[in-house]
């Protein structure tokens, strides 16, 4: 069997056999396939798409290709919570102190930013010496005693994965939906948790630009579950304006203290009431969805959260008092002013272009190696409806970047959004929830 066979039968829209597929999973994990040939298969996938029976085997082999993990020993409800990825997207760091302050247990595996989007673990690498990689012992310990964790994904977990993950980021194939769920899936079938709670975003700063697409992709991986017997719900939000009003990783960190102390964006809070009272209804039928809203409103008003945010950090050996102050501490040594041209009312209407913005400021990568910047981002002094008189500050670019790329900088922060003379209209945050 040869990868170019593969390559050519898949370009060709035909299904490949489970044995096909083992045998790339394993090309894949043992290093013997170029990363060339591999990309080329995943530019066929996007074009060409699998069936069904490709997509459970798939998606059953990259588990095979690691260890998976007995969660037993955890007592309580168990979620895996995950979002497909978003601009300014730090649900996930609001969601676990907050559900774990109801009793709930939170076993996260997250990854590193793929594409204009942030990563959970990027984010947490920002805090000094946060262990981002656990062993399974440590990662049930934590989860035993704070509520919830979040690792990497572990190099015996799904190590297929892992690979083909940080090639989709530098080839353009970051948005292939059957990639994507099997990438998600693998992951989340792999730790074994009660209930898989999924975040699809949609809009233009998401890798699913529309809803027709985000309900394809939610469908996808539903029915991956259902192949492996697992509790699937999915939540479809709006990307189309980015999430909060920052985007960079210590910019993000400080957004998620303020919302544990509920003094964050409305439209985060709004995203964790529902994710929280989801997953709540799934560990108790007799919960209305509701009355489960009303209990995770009133986490928000509760010291718990922050406390066991805290808790975290010190769990996974992170330094307390960078959290404690992270308002205070010296910003990147650069930050550049984005200010109106005219009165009138502010519509953000390229997200996309806005992550892609921070990604050049220095707060996610262009090329596999890349290093970030976690000072680097921006951050939304208007958002999306305000209105606004000329001169005013937008946003600020914070970038230690070299100033010869200033003006690049500027230039592309005002393709991000337009001045109109009549109010733009807000989408709904939250569009549909599958099971």
């Amino acid at each position: 069997m040869y990868m170019i066979d593969l390559i050519h039968k898949k370009k060709a829209g035909q299904e490949l056999t489970e044995q096909e597929l083992n045998f790339l999973v394993q090309g894949i994990t043992d290093n013997l396939i170029p990363d060339y040939q591999i990309t080329a298969w995943a530019m066929a996938v996007y074009f060409q798409g699998m069936t069904k029976s490709e997509l459970i085997n798939f998606t059953k082999a990259v588990i095979n290709s690691g260890e998976t993990l007995n969660l037993s020993a955890i007592k309580g409800f168990k979620i895996d919570k995950h979002s497909t990825g978003g601009v300014g997207d730090k649900t996930s760091l609001v969601f676990g102190p907050i559900a774990a302050s109801l009793g709930l247990k939170v076993c996260k595996m997250s990854g590193r930013g793929l594409g204009i989007t942030g990563g959970t673990i990027d984010k947490l690498l920002s805090i000094p010496d946060f262990k981002t990689e656990l062993s399974t012992k440590e990662f049930i310990t934590t989860i035993n005693k704070v509520g919830f964790s979040i690792t990497g994904q572990t190099t015996n977990l799904v190590p297929a994965d892992k690979k083909l993950y940080a090639l989709r980021d530098v080839s353009d194939t970051v948005n292939v939906l059957e990639l994507i769920a099997a990438s998600v899936m693998s992951k989340k079938i792999a730790i074994g948790t009660d209930l898989i709670l999924l975040d699809v975003k949609c809009g233009s700063g998401a890798f699913v630009q529309n809803i027709v697409e985000a309900r394809k992709l939610a469908d996808l991986m539903i029915e991956i579950g259902k192949g492996f017997n697992k509790k699937v719900v999915v939540v479809i939000s709006d990307m189309n304006q980015p999430l909060g009003r920052t985007i960079g990783n210590a910019l993000e960190l400080k957004e998620v203290i303020a919302s544990l102390k509920n003094q964050g964006p409305n439209d985060l809070k709004e995203l964790v009431v529902n994710l929280v009272a989801l997953a709540l209804v799934a560990r108790d039928k007799k919960v209305t969805l509701e009355q489960a809203k009303t209990k995770a409103i009133k986490a928000f008003n509760s010291p718990k959260p922050l406390k066991l945010f805290y808790d975290f950090i010190i769990a996974q050996g992170g330094n307390l008092d960078y959290i404690k102050n992270i308002g205070k501490l010296p910003p990147a040594k650069n930050i550049l002013l984005v200010k109106a041209v005219s009165d009138g009312y502010l519509n953000f209407n390229n997200t996309y272009l806005l992550g892609e913005l921070s990604v050049l400021l220095g707060a996610g990568r262009i090329v596999k190696d890349d290093v970030i910047d976690p000072l680097a981002g921006i951050v939304l002094k208007q958002i999306h409806g305000d209105k606004i008189k000329k001169h005013q500050v937008i946003m600020e670019l914070h970038t230690n970047k070299d100033v010869a790329k200033f003006k690049e900088f500027q230039q592309l922060a005002c393709k991000t959004f337009t001045i109109t003379k009549t109010k733009p209209n807000s989408n709904q945050l939250v569009l549909e929830i599958l099971k």
